[in-house]
């Protein structure tokens, strides 16, 4: 009988834990256009500012979380950054600006291949990399205030949170450059 108990119990704890796990929620907080600010479970108005995204229950906050306006700008503007073995530092450069942001993305290898080449001419008119992709907005060769312009448009904060890890591409798919190869010396090159 006492070894019931022990079985009962351990099945009641067990029980509890798996409820304990899926109650968890979401919680929102943003001011509003008159300045007031807000705490709630659903989503806020497209209007709101400052918004914050914390999850809470199951005993823990998922640390690389990210922040709420950044969920919406991937949703709404995803961003795609092509690239190439020949690119070298510009490709370098706007990769290590997007994850500086906080920025996910996903990487393309336009000169993994002919296939891939010619998607990116009839994407972008042209087989120049790097060339970033922010929502629809193609953005040729690497210009600093150009990119952190488009990606502003798009929604994503200026800089990532001190919690937030630094962003990797999605696809990691540029192949490194081939030893003496040298290094385009402007902000653009041509896929190879």
């Amino acid at each position: 009988m006492h070894s019931r108990l022990i079985a009962g119990a351990i099945v009641l704890a067990a029980l509890a834990a798996a409820f304990a796990a899926t109650a968890q929620t979401n919680v929102y907080r943003w001011v509003d256009k008159d300045g007031k600010v807000h705490f709630s479970d659903t989503p806020p108005p497209e209007d709101a500012k400052s918004v914050s995204q914390k999850r809470l229950g199951g005993g823990y906050t998922e640390e690389a979380q990210l922040p709420y306006a950044t969920q919406m700008a991937v949703k709404r503007n995803p961003v795609t950054l092509y690239t190439a073995s020949g690119c070298g530092t510009p490709c370098d450069r706007g990769r290590d600006l997007l994850s500086n942001r906080g920025v996910p993305f996903s990487e393309r290898n336009a000169g993994g291949s002919n296939a891939e080449r010619e998607a990116l001419v009839k994407l972008a008119g042209s087989a120049e990399v790097p060339l970033l992709m922010v929502g629809e907005n193609k953005l040729r060769g690497y210009d600093e205030d150009q990119w952190n312009s488009a990606l502003d448009g798009g929604g994503y904060p200026r800089t990532r949170l001190p919690s937030q890890p630094a962003t990797v591409p999605q696809q990691a798919a540029a192949s490194p450059r081939p030893a003496g190869e040298a290094t385009p010396p402007s902000g653009s090159a041509p896929a190879r």
